[in-house]
């Protein structure tokens, strides 16, 4: 069966992308994280540390209407050859010129959804945005869930429906994660944070699928972050 994420055209992707701009908070996590990276850089801009990808059919675009990204080429590093791997078929891993010269209408999904997935529970449903775990230690807004505005979990989630309309398969792609994130924090003994599509955030309990209602304020903090947290005064001040 043709997947129809094969039949977009460069139209379908100039309307994502104009239906998902919204910032993921009123300031500029980017230089909340800078800082802690010896390069100075975002961690979610710097490729040692988040590869971005963009669908085939979305790379098609961006080529058409920017020069903003060039396709990643993979080095001969261990590590490089393991991002090769994991980058799925359907998708290009790209790289762009650096975040001091984004052109922020051509950002990639991958970089605006950053660092949240669409999560999907038990039942199958899309209830709302949790994040990839792997950068708790690196990610400032991981630590900082109630930054997050109401304007870019709306767009985030229409986005992805939009996506999950065009490619059940890339729906079924998540679901799958999901279910990864629930083995792994159900091993750790750790309920997964929801920003859910209510406007409310929960704690999933990775076994029963039991959501809890939290202060996102209150939620765990992570690296540095969580040891700034700690501190009697403002760190990030100094």
């Amino acid at each position: 069966m043709l997947d129809r994420m094969s039949e977009t055209n460069l139209a379908d992707f100039a309307a994502l992308y104009a239906d998902f701009q919204a910032p993921i908070a009123a300031l500029d996590c980017g230089e909340k994280c800078a800082p802690y990276n010896e390069r100075g850089v975002p961690f979610c801009c710097d490729v040692r540390h988040a590869l971005p990808t963009a669908y085939i059919e979305e790379w098609a675009y961006l080529r058409k209407n920017t020069d903003l990204w060039r396709p990643w080429q993979a080095g001969n590093t261990k590590d490089d050859q393991k991002m090769a791997q994991s980058v799925p078929d359907n998708q290009v891993a790209i790289v762009c010129q650096g975040h001091a010269r984004c052109q922020r209408d051509f950002r990639a999904i991958t970089c605006r959804s950053f660092p949240f997935f669409p999560y999907i529970s038990l039942q199958g449903k899309f209830l709302g945005l949790s994040y990839y775990w792997e950068y708790e230690d690196r990610c400032w807004v991981i630590s900082n869930l109630q930054v997050v505005s109401q304007d870019y979990l709306a767009q985030f989630i229409h986005a992805y429906e939009t996506i999950f309309a065009w490619s059940p398969a890339e729906r079924e792609t998540f679901r799958q994660h999901s279910i990864h994130m629930r083995r792994v924090f159900g091993q750790r003994h750790r309920a997964i944070p929801l920003l859910h599509r209510n406007g409310w955030v929960y704690r999933i309990s990775p076994g029963s699928g039991r959501l809890r209602r939290a202060q996102p304020d209150r939620l765990p903090k992570f690296g540095p972050y969580r040891i700034a947290a700690r501190l009697p005064f403002d760190a990030e001040d100094f």
